[in-house]
């Protein structure tokens, strides 16, 4: 007896040992494998300011973000601290997957098949950048646990797991919702739905509604920002994204997982033995279908898939006895090889011209869409590695400018950018240089932008709208001049122009001023000022 309590004990010791390694090698993937080339993305760049400005709602995206970010801003803001969330949030996701690895009676080769779509495709994408996907993926795993964790050991702490993620996943990303009605209706529609009364699932829910409260309050005081944002998400953004893609996309950023989640999908709505999870099933699905007719981007329905690894690689695992271990051979293999590939477009491992050549020499990569941007063409490079170039140049150059100005001039003198990563880059690199303060008519920065215009001027613009210096507007300055652009061929500001211009008239600082007041109050905002 006490042999046998010793095998076991030093089987779950393995266990654990291994699932740590995996954890901790999945943290230290991003920080491995990215050229020094690039800079934060220009959505981290908006985060980092955002959590200058704390509050419990921005016009983007709920406030756990800005949360983290104001952490990282006050670790010093460097590239390490702003991939740390998303790579720590990673190991925690695949630490949830094992451990309902381990509870579904899986052992070593259910753990590494499970590890496999964490860094061999898309998800080596979303645990690599500081935006709301890695708390989505997070959040809503974390949800769907904590059910199943009630469901398969009877324990409410389950339910209470769930209900602080539901609170959480909606101070992450509003899109959780989705997901949330998703598992609600599953418990309808299935024997769980035994849970309604349990007082215990009252309890966690309104605990879930306690935490997300005060943001949902500040989304009603100041008219509803969101649903203005989804408007303009809908048209600049979604209308570019077919439903066809959308589905297409499921399978290429899965593919290295294809033989893995595809089995979870079938278990958890055909197998018997995991009957209890089929409230999980018809959720994904409901939200899916949510995603589809909404003409979601690809991205927004990976939260969807760790559930389906756990439940399809302790499947596979039992599929693939000591008879057939050359199937997990091939399962491991073909992985490998694929996400070899998908992993190529998820971070950027060479530097931009290196990477622009592979692509070119590739051409199932623009085909399959990796290197189509929002505007529905394809580029040199993906969007979101094309966002991550040529600020600091940018910085510098506006810089040089505001240094080529006489002290007298400067202190009356104020920086204008045409979009939030500009005005957010501007910002960060900004500091050594003593830049005044930015303003910015797009995104958040509409909160905080100064007001006072008469008392500048010199205007030192930044913008990427080739023809603004042929506006009506520049008229009314006694001087304007492009000084300098952003010239990086790779980078999506490449081109971008940086002006100066000098003494307004008196009717274009009211014209301006009045022209950020509108935009405020289109944009539903009420002055933070």
């Amino acid at each position: 007896m006490e042999k046998e309590k010793d095998l076991a004990g030093g089987k779950r010791y393995h266990l654990m040992a291994l699932i740590c390694f995996l954890a901790i090698l999945k943290f230290i993937l991003p920080y491995v494998v990215q050229s020094s080339a690039y800079e934060p993305h220009r959505d981290e760049f908006l985060y980092l300011a955002e959590a200058r400005h704390l509050a419990w709602g921005y016009y983007e995206v709920p406030p756990m973000l800005s949360i983290l970010s104001w952490f990282a801003n006050l670790m010093g803001g460097s590239l390490f601290w702003i991939k740390f969330w998303p790579s720590l949030f990673g190991s925690l996701t695949y630490l949830l997957v094992a451990r309902l690895i381990v509870l579904l009676g899986g052992r070593a080769f259910a753990l590494v098949l499970g590890f496999i779509p964490f860094v061999l495709g898309y998800y080596v994408h979303v645990h690599f950048m500081l935006q709301p996907n890695f708390l989505e993926v997070f959040f809503w795993t974390l949800m769907a646990y904590g059910l199943v964790f009630y469901f398969r050991a009877g324990k409410t702490s389950g339910l209470y797991l769930a209900g602080v993620a539901v609170g959480l996943g909606l101070l992450s990303k509003y899109a959780i919702a989705f997901f949330i009605f998703g598992l609600l209706v599953g418990l309808i529609c299935t024997r769980e739905r035994k849970v309604y009364l349990n007082k215990h699932f009252w309890f966690a829910a309104s605990i879930g509604l306690l935490i997300f409260l005060p943001n949902l309050i500040w989304e009603w005081q100041h008219g509803l920002p969101f649903f203005e944002q989804m408007k303009e998400l809908q048209k600049q953004q979604l209308q570019n994204v077919s439903r066809g893609e959308f589905l297409e996309d499921q399978l290429i950023y899965n593919l290295p997982a294809i033989m893995i989640w595809p089995v979870g999908l079938y278990q958890v709505f055909f197998a018997g033995k995991y009957r209890d999870f089929r409230f999980v099933g018809i959720g994904l699905s409901i939200a899916m279908a949510i995603i589809v007719i909404g003409h979601g981007k690809g991205y927004y329905g990976m939260p969807a898939y760790p559930i389906l690894f756990a439940v399809g690689a302790v499947s596979l695992e039992a599929w693939t006895s000591r008879k057939s271990l050359w199937l997990r051979y091939g399962i491991v293999l073909f992985s490998v090889l694929t996400g070899v590939i998908i992993d190529s477009v998820s971070i950027p491992f060479l530097q931009p011209k290196q990477l622009a050549d592979y692509y070119a020499g590739h051409p199932a990569f623009a085909k399959v869409n990796f290197l189509k941007w929002e505007d529905g063409k394809n580029h040199p490079l993906p969007q979101d590695f094309a966002d991550m170039l040529s600020w600091r140049e940018m910085t510098d150059k506006v810089a040089a400018v505001y240094a080529s100005l006489s002290p007298d001039e400067r202190k009356k003198t104020i920086i204008d950018c045409g979009n939030y990563g500009e005005a957010a880059a501007v910002e960060y690199y900004g500091q050594p240089y003593h830049l005044p303060a930015v303003m910015c008519h797009a995104a958040s920065f509409l909160f905080w932008t100064r007001m006072d215009f008469n008392k500048n001027d010199n205007f030192i613009m930044v913008t990427d709208y080739r023809n603004e210096i042929h506006e009506d507007y520049i008229k009314q300055f006694a001087s304007a001049a492009i000084v300098d652009s952003v010239a990086n061929p790779y980078a999506r500001e490449c081109g971008s122009y940086i002006l100066l211009l000098k003494k307004p008239s008196q009717g274009f600082r009211k014209e301006w001023k009045d022209d950020y007041i509108k935009m405020k109050k289109e944009s539903a905002f009420i002055s933070a000022r």
